[in-house]
Parts: C-alpha cells; structure tokens; sequence
C-alpha cells in the first residue's frame, strides 16, 4: 500500500475516533513518551559546560531513536503503520480543545480562562474575552500545522520514521526550545531544526486555510503580516487564520509575570470577538483538513 493511500486513511481514522480515551488511560500515549524522553535527557545533559553542543548530540540521538522506532513499527506491515501514523495526527483532539474553549467562555470569562489555559502556555488569569479567543484561535492556527500538516508531510516524504523524528524534534521545541538561562544553549539545536521542518509545513498550512476561504488579494496581506510574528512559521497559519476570520490575532500578552508588547496580526481585522469567532476558526480547521485531505487522495490518484 503507498504512503500516500496510508496517510489518507490515517487522516480519516483520525478524525473520525480522535484520542480514545479508554486505551490511554491503560497505555501511555507516544506524545507522552517523548516528553519522557526528552525531559530525561534534560535532566541527565542540561548542566555543566558545553551545554549547545551536548543538547545537539541529545536531540541527534532522540531523532536517530525516533527513526528506528519508526522503521521498526512500518516493517510490521501496513496496518500497523496506519494506526501509528493516525494516533499521531492529531486533528480531532485539537478540535475538541478549541471547542471547548468556545463552549466555556459561552458560560463566562472564568471558564474560558481555565479551559484556554490548557492549550497555551501564555498567563491567563487576567485574560478579558478578546484575550481568550484570540489565544484559542492562535492554538487553532498553530496546531493545525504542528499537529497535522507538518507530521503529515514528513510522512508523505519519509514514512513513518520521518513522522516520528519530526515529532521528537518538535515535542523537544516545546519543552526545552526557549530563551532562558536553562535552556537557551541546551535548547537551540532543538529549536532551529524545528524552525527547518516546519518551514514547508507552516506554509501549506497558510495556503491550505487561504484556498479554502479564498477571497481576492488576501494572500497578499497574509505574506505582509506573517513576518510580524517572533516564529519565522507561526506567522503563516495565524495570518491566514486571522485573514480568513477578518480578525486580529497575536498582540500583547503576558508570560510569567512578563508583559511582552507584540505586534497585531492583521491589525484590520475585528479587535473585540469571542466564542463566535473561535467556533468559525473550527469551522476553518475542518476545510483545511478536507482540503489537505482531498490533496493526498489527488496524489493517491495520479501516483
């Protein structure tokens, strides 16, 4: 069977069951072992002198683990590469987080702030309404081409093991991927290998959001305003997010205490929004998953 037909399956699979929740309360989902592992190599290597070059070595020896693992699973047969490849998509859980956000802030600010609390890594005990739905609608935008586009991708190129070295590298961009005295040496390997493979990724994920609310001159506006944006990727699915909606995303905000003055994406676009926004930013995500999902099946098609 071709990777391309597998992917396709997989994306269906996905977002049709999502995360089981029976089966991961009895066995510890992949996403969770590779936070072990890097935070065990976090652990074990983050201290002393050298610390860039042996957070390089960390990461090479996550990625060549990821890939023999991948290899390993895919030799089993088809199938099973199908249930791996779906269980780390993750479209339908990304969905329901988002909803739920919408569902919470309907009953009233405080439960929006707890509820968006799980997706972003931002303060937000003093989020007003706007604050939680732009953070909801970021998460949406961002995740959908961390989440879905880009471990897509790397499969359609390199199978399985390039989808679990992908995962690895950006699971480590999460967790020790920031500028601060702990992990500013030990986490930049990490961080700029998962600026190179999500390059491509971020930007098909524009396209895709863009193709599938498509109006006139908006791409225009989304490559303007991307750059605004402090990930060299991020920027592409929040400005084609932020375009689609006609909303304004990013902004200020808070991080530990820290008030961090950033620019407006599509600063045009409508300030003042709430649960009705980020319900149209699901309905968004749905499109973009049937676009790139129509994409695999054209390729499935002529190859």
């Amino acid at each position: 069977m071709s990777q391309a037909l597998i992917l396709a399956l997989a994306l269906a699979l996905d977002a049709g069951l999502g995360e089981p929740e029976a089966l991961w309360q009895r066995a510890p989902h992949p996403a969770v072992l590779m936070g072990r592992a890097v935070g065990w190599a976090d652990r074990m290597l983050n201290h002393g002198a050298g610390r860039l070059v042996t957070g390089a070595l960390s990461i090479a020896g996550l990625v060549a683990l990821a890939w023999v693992i991948g290899g390993l699973l895919a030799s089993l047969g088809w199938a099973v590469e199908l249930v791996a490849a779906a269980i780390l998509l993750a479209h339908r859980s990304l969905v329901e987080h988002v909803r739920a956000v919408a569902d919470a802030l309907s009953l009233s600010i405080e439960d929006g702030r707890r509820a968006v609390a799980q997706i972003v890594g931002r303060d937000t005990g003093e989020m007003d309404e706007p604050g939680v739905a732009r953070a909801a609608i970021e998460s949406a935008a961002e995740n959908l081409s961390d989440g879905v586009i880009a471990p897509a991708f790397w499969f359609l190129l390199l199978g399985l093991p390039g989808m679990l070295a992908y995962k690895i590298v950006n699971t480590a961009d999460s967790m020790i991927g920031y500028r601060t005295p702990a992990h500013e040496q030990f986490g930049k390997a990490a961080a700029r290998l998962d600026d190179v493979l999500n390059w491509v990724p971020a930007r098909i994920t524009a396209l895709l959001i863009h193709l599938t609310q498509y109006r006139r001159g908006d791409w225009g506006r989304i490559a303007r305003d991307a750059p605004l944006h402090r990930s060299p990727n991020a920027g592409w699915p929040e400005a084609a997010m932020a375009v689609a909606l006609g909303v304004a995303l990013s902004g200020p905000r808070s991080y530990q205490g820290e008030r961090r003055d950033f620019p407006f994406v599509n600063d045009a676009g409508k300030h003042q929004i709430g649960a009705e926004e980020i319900d149209a930013a699901v309905a968004v995500l749905w499109r973009a998953w049937a676009a790139a999902l129509g994409l695999v099946i054209l390729i499935v098609i002529v190859w």
